[in-house]
């Protein structure tokens, strides 16, 4: 599990694809507790440690995530978000994630917005249903709040100190971005949809109560 408080980013040295998946190489020599098994959330996306050398960490990517996740323009010197899986007697900041990426969403605008940047995002109605105003969402690893949804847009505020920490201080406008939602909408969802008519949980109980 992840919090989606990014600790470092880092440069990719490769990345390459084959028949089987990808595999991505990260200059990594900041982190001298890493060993072969361990994961990591690389924009987002819960990769396992397959490989050390010199300060180099690699990764097998499966066919699954590469489905689902944005690797378009991996290449050298391209920056990535890092973030180690959380340990049992961490702090527990952000929200809960999982480094399961549910898809792809693409940023639309990048408005100055007093000494924040608001963020606007296009992605498909099978993302947005699952995000709610004054929500969390996962952005490349990056826990945030959600300020407005529509059907297929949702918006973010960014203060400075998260641009200046995480890899969106480099985004521009038609950059795609790995998403994971909150996954405590999916276990909703879940459960609405096993026994509808006998659960005496419904959406109006769900708003009554403020989980909307």
């Amino acid at each position: 599990m992840f919090t989606g408080l990014t600790e470092k980013t880092a440069e990719i040295k490769s990345f390459s694809q084959n028949p089987n998946g990808a595999v991505i190489s990260i200059k990594c020599d900041f982190y001298n507790d890493v060993k072969i098994g361990d994961s990591i959330a690389v924009n987002g996306a819960c990769l396992t440690v397959t490989k050390i050398k010199d300060g180099i960490l690699s990764f097998e990517i499966s066919k699954e995530t590469l489905s689902v996740a944005n690797f378009d323009g991996y290449k050298n010197g391209k920056t990535v978000n890092l973030e180690r899986a959380m340990k049992a007697e961490s702090r527990f900041d952000g929200h809960i994630v999982s480094g399961h990426i549910d898809g792809i969403a693409v940023i639309k605008d990048i408005i100055k917005d007093g000494f924040s940047y608001k963020f606007n995002f296009e992605t498909s109605k099978d993302i947005t249903k699952y995000i709610v105003k004054k929500g969390s969402v996962t952005i490349n690893g990056i826990s945030l709040t959600v300020v407005d949804v529509s059907e297929n847009e949702f918006s973010v505020e960014i203060i400075p100190h998260t641009l200046e920490q995480t890899n969106l201080k480099t985004a521009i406008i038609g950059d795609k971005v790995n998403i994971e939602t909150d996954i405590l909408a999916r276990y909703i969802e879940k459960f609405l949809s096993l026994n509808n008519n006998n659960s005496k949980i419904s959406m109006e109980m769900l708003k009554e109560n403020g989980y909307f």
